[in-house]
């Protein structure tokens, strides 16, 4: 009997891969609030434009990021890009902020989301306590992570459904706004532009807003080492899915303009229920149980993405070698999980987290343009490497300026918020120094006794490294 190595194992396919990517964009927003691109481009033909741009948009991003997964094939995403890229001090401030900052508060976020559309519906007449939602959403991130530690393809399966959920539920919504339509209800768009806004800064805070709906796209790279026939399956994930999003979210926010008409959009907040009320009829009572199956999948997939990449910057040395051990039963990435548990679980203390994620949303754009960039650099740097997929570079270029420009609309609306994340990050710079580069022996004594204890609490090795 030959006895199994401590790996991950490859055990993603097309229809997973698809899923992973479809599970992360279609979240809570495209069923609860999109009204920030209505509000900012006054019109409906400009709201439909901007959700059809941003979408070609994310597709140019996500083109790039297959030739970097199938050039750089390992686990870690953009992690693994910096570090390959621009060297190990970027890398470590991307894990800095990820782990610190946005990868904490928006499982925290889409855990209570989840929360308040289980609740409402019980409880219609009632205000919801806030500390019973904090429970719940505290109680889901918890399982979600259960689950993802004791079965990776149980989750993978889990997200297949989630997948079919959440394309049941923007069909339902198309459905409404064609039956709708298709009545005579178009009075919306006779006059389209009417209301257009003529400010460059309105219009490229509708577009950092749209593009960062569809933000997701990139997260299939973080599991690149656990996909079978990565060179084949990573490209054509995203060629199936990105095209699905974009199509689907145009179609969705039309649908929505049709029966609501941008003033109810832009004074709506939770736009899918409120559509369901209009155009649905009895399918109205469903809406909340898709949407909260929509969130619950959506942090799922990034519960168990995002593990993969502190598990990545764990293998290198910028984070605490414990959490690169993998589960010897398991063979899950079980100590990096429970860390971003803890961290979420902290995330749902503060009663307001609005400014932390206006905080965390510019820093991962940055981190996101800086990663689409390495396209362009490593190119210039290593001509040599092994590219299995070779996008024109005007294909990265152009995302890379137009990203760059749309960090300019923060930049000039909320200097405050700006101003917080390059903050948050520069604080990781003494960090890196003092602590990882220079290794002292009194963290490296600390890490190894506290990496031994959680060996033997949490049934963990190091992985078997190929040779």
């Amino acid at each position: 009997m030959v006895e199994e190595r401590v790996k991950m194992r490859k055990q993603l396919g097309l229809l997973e891969g698809v899923a992973i990517i479809l599970g992360i964009i279609f979240g809570s927003g495209i069923f609860i609030s999109p009204k920030e691109v209505v509000e900012k481009t006054g019109s409906v033909w400009g709201a439909l434009v901007v959700w059809a741009m941003c979408g070609v948009l994310a597709t140019l991003g996500a083109l790039s990021y297959a030739e970097l997964g199938t050039t750089l094939a390992q686990s870690g995403g953009d992690y693994h890009y910096i570090n390959e890229a621009y060297g190990p001090l970027p890398a470590f401030l991307y894990l800095w902020d990820a782990n610190l900052v946005f990868v904490p508060s928006t499982n925290a976020i889409m855990a209570l989301t989840f929360a308040n559309n289980i609740l409402q519906p019980i409880f219609p007449n009632c205000s919801i306590d806030p500390v019973c939602r904090k429970l719940i959403a505290a109680a889901t991130i918890c399982l979600l992570t259960f689950v993802n530690a004791y079965d990776v393809r149980l989750t993978t399966r889990a997200q297949n459904v989630f997948m079919f959920t959440k394309l049941a539920a923007l069909l339902a919504v198309v459905g409404g706004g064609l039956a709708w339509v298709a009545a005579g209800g178009v009075e919306h768009f006779e006059d389209g532009w009417a209301g257009t806004r003529t400010s460059l800064s309105d219009w490229s805070v509708a577009f950092y807003s749209g593009i960062f709906s569809y933000s997701g796209w990139s997260y299939l790279n973080f599991m690149t080492e656990e996909l079978r026939e990565p060179f084949v399956n990573l490209p054509r994930a995203i060629y199936v899915s990105l095209p699905l999003v974009t199509g689907a979210y145009v179609l969705t926010n039309a649908a929505y303009l049709a029966v609501l008409g941008p003033a109810r959009v832009r004074a709506s907040d939770a736009i899918a229920l409120d559509f369901a009320a209009a155009a649905l009829g009895a399918l109205r009572w469903a809406m909340p149980a898709l949407v909260a199956l929509a969130v619950l999948g959506g942090l799922s997939v990034h519960v168990m993405t995002s593990s993969r990449m502190s598990f990545a910057g764990a293998r290198n040395g910028h984070l605490p070698a414990l959490l690169a051990h993998v589960h010897v039963g398991r063979l899950s990435p079980l100590p990096s999980l429970v860390f971003l548990m803890l961290m979420s679980l902290l995330m749902l203390i503060p009663d307001n987290l609005t400014t932390l994620i206006t905080y965390c949303t510019v820093v991962e754009a940055f981190f996101t343009t800086l990663s689409c960039s390495a396209v362009l650099w490593l190119r210039h740097k290593r001509p040599d490497l092994a590219r299995p997929i070779r996008v024109p570079l005007w294909m990265p270029a152009l995302f890379v300026s137009l990203s760059a420009l749309l960090l300019l609309a923060p930049a000039a609306s909320e200097p405050a918020a700006v101003l917080g994340g390059a903050l948050i990050t520069l604080c990781g710079v003494p960090v890196y120094y003092l602590l990882v580069a220079a290794e002292p022996a009194l963290v490296r004594r600390a890490s190894d006794a506290a990496t031994r204890a959680c060996q033997k609490l949490l049934l963990c090795a190091p992985e078997d490294r190929d040779d």
